[in-house]
């Protein structure tokens, strides 16, 4: 796919809004960071802002973090608007800023994106949107900031580089982010691998109560509502423990879901390679990769389950047909 001139892109626009999904994680935070960061430094004469929900304490270390607003609101109309590692559908608050927009440029990697702009950059096959939006930039114009912002991006979605949608072309965009002198392992350590004790409390607990199903192929775990006011805890706080489901011995699919409000669930599903469970988020109404990918479901947690798993059953059909 064509690279977009940014500077293009942009050449006509006085107001500039970036977004990025609900509930972001560390590429959303690191890509639309680092693209806000760059535009407000190679076009200081334009009026650049960005709108998230609140990001976990941990990525403090990225540069005017405290200026992310909120979208609810705001009823400015922007000249160009960038939905960032997500469709439309999944910005929140700011997806009205993003449709009333006069350019719209989305920039993903979610193979379940098909595009929701005047103008996509959407690259299945790469690691992160954080190496996407790299590519836009103009190499020269980086600085220690913004590489920080993007080199948080990648590793969250590699998993530090060891996941399979590592390519040799990440490999050489963290090399070129790492010239910047940053202390890259402190930034892997405080980012992505510490845990607080309460997260670490959650994470124990949640394994404890999980359970192996379809020969031990199949692991499910749940934090109710109950469970999350006990220890204190919301969503941000559940990060990485689908992972570790999903390192068990044998297990090839992980799924870990945390209740919203009675009997709705937000799950996410890891797989092993043989199994897309994007598949069956989309069919959920969710989203993401052929190895990562989340949906809302309702029901009790046994409905939900028994739903998620009727399609993992159907696609091993499938493949042994």
């Amino acid at each position: 796919m064509t690279i977009p001139n940014l500077s293009k892109e942009i050449e006509n626009a006085a107001t500039i809004g970036i977004s990025g999904h609900i509930r972001p994680d560390g590429d959303c935070i690191g890509s639309t960071m680092g693209l806000y960061l760059y535009l407000r430094k190679v076009y200081p004469d334009k009026a650049v802002r960005i709108f998230l929900e609140t990001p976990a304490a941990i990525f403090g270390c990225i540069k005017d973090l405290d200026r992310i607003e909120d979208a609810s609101n705001v009823t400015d109309r922007f000249d160009v608007f960038f939905c960032v590692d997500c469709g439309k559908d999944r910005l929140g608050e700011a997806e009205k800023l993003f449709d009333s927009a006069a350019r719209k440029i989305n920039i993903d990697h979610h193979i379940s994106n098909t595009g929701t702009g005047d103008v996509n950059y959407i690259v299945p096959t790469a690691s992160s949107a954080s190496e996407l939006v790299f590519d836009l930039f103009d190499k020269d114009k980086l600085d220690e900031d913004i590489a920080k912002a993007l080199y948080i991006g990648i590793i969250h979605d590699t998993g530090v580089l060891q996941y399979s949608n590592t390519a040799p072309k990440t490999l050489n965009t963290v090399a070129e982010l790492i010239k910047f002198g940053f202390d890259f392992p402190a930034l892997i350590e405080e980012t992505f691998y510490e845990k607080t004790y309460l997260q670490t409390q959650i994470m124990g607990r949640a394994l404890l109560e999980s359970m192996l199903l379809m020969d031990g192929r199949v692991a499910v775990s749940q934090v109710d509502k109950k469970m999350m006011d006990f220890y204190r805890v919301d969503s941000k706080d559940f990060e990485g423990i689908v992972n570790q489901l999903r390192n068990i011995k044998g297990v090839e699919v992980a799924i870990f879901m945390y209740e919203t409000a009675f009997q709705e669930y937000k799950v996410s599903l890891r797989s092993g390679g043989v199994i897309n469970v994007s598949k069956i988020a989309q069919f959920f109404g969710g989203g993401g990769h052929v190895r990562a990918a989340g949906c809302n479901l309702t029901g009790s947690f046994h409905d939900v389950v028994n739903n998620i798993t009727a399609h993992i059953e159907a696609q091993y059909k499938e493949l042994n047909a």
